[in-house]
């Protein structure tokens, strides 16, 4: 039987098929999953083109996380086709050039604060919005887009500090929705060529060194190993697990230099 048989997901984050929500997507469709898209602005009409290329087309809505107006909407959007969701995959991720860019001086706090609510927030912010359905939801799950915060990486700076923001937010969110059933966790990836990846400038040079250090070997131009394990945290098969980072990067984290 298909490990996400019956379950209904709300996945963002797909621009393209290199993004690694599309790869989440395909996945969970070929386990069994209904699944609903979201864009937004000018990308709205790439991510309906991405779905057209996933085994079952699904629904595309309009979705601005730095919208209030979208969040507020977003549970009775969704509730026009299903009463319940079962899962939900956060893979939004921004920072404006100057947090990525130079040195952490160089950023203004309204770019920093840009940075902060569109790649740490807006995991809270999405899922407070559909909480209701997802306290009528089976062993519901929700899933962010991680990567590595424990350390300081080129060109990454401020992004770096949202994403150790996300590590931390997992924990509460855990801490919280837990009496509810729900489950909260990351997936801290190993680098994969994407659009999001092409806005860092110094991506290339440590994503060629990731599949020499890696104990498993690291392949950037596949969403499959992190689509999986992205899958089986969406199933029941993790159903005492919550408030953790998975890796999924060939190991890389475990070793030293």
């Amino acid at each position: 039987m298909a490990i996400l048989e019956g379950r209904r997901l709300l996945v963002t984050g797909v621009l393209n098929d290199s993004s690694i929500a599309f790869g989440i997507a395909k996945v969970a469709i070929e386990q069994g999953a209904e699944v609903i898209l979201t864009g937004f602005g000018r990308g709205l009409s790439i991510t309906q083109r991405a779905a057209k290329k996933l085994p079952t087309p699904p629904e595309v809505i309009e979705l601005d996380v730095s919208s209030e107006e979208d969040l507020a909407s977003l549970a009775e959007r969704i509730s026009v086709r299903w009463d319940s969701l079962d899962g939900v995959v956060h893979s939004i991720g921004y920072a404006p050039n100057t947090c990525i860019d130079g040195e952490m001086f160089d950023a203004s706090w309204p770019d920093v604060a840009t940075a902060i609510q569109i790649s740490t927030y807006s995991f809270a912010s999405l899922t407070k919005s559909v909480l209701p359905l997802l306290e009528r939801g089976k062993t519901p799950s929700v899933i962010g887009l991680d990567f590595d915060a424990t350390v300081a990486w080129p060109g990454y700076n401020w992004m770096g500090v949202a994403k150790a923001g996300l590590e931390s937010l997992c924990r509460y969110l855990a801490r919280d929705l837990g009496p509810k059933g729900i489950r909260v966790n990351l997936i801290s990836a190993g680098p994969i060529r994407t659009i999001a990846a092409r806005s860092v400038g110094s991506f290339s040079s440590f994503q060629d060194n990731w599949g020499d250090k890696a104990p498993l070997g690291w392949d950037p131009k596949s969403n499959d190993a992190v689509a999986r394990s992205s899958v089986a945290l969406l199933s029941d098969f993790f159903p005492s697990t919550t408030g953790e980072v998975i890796h999924v990067d060939g190991g890389f984290h475990a070793v030293g230099a």
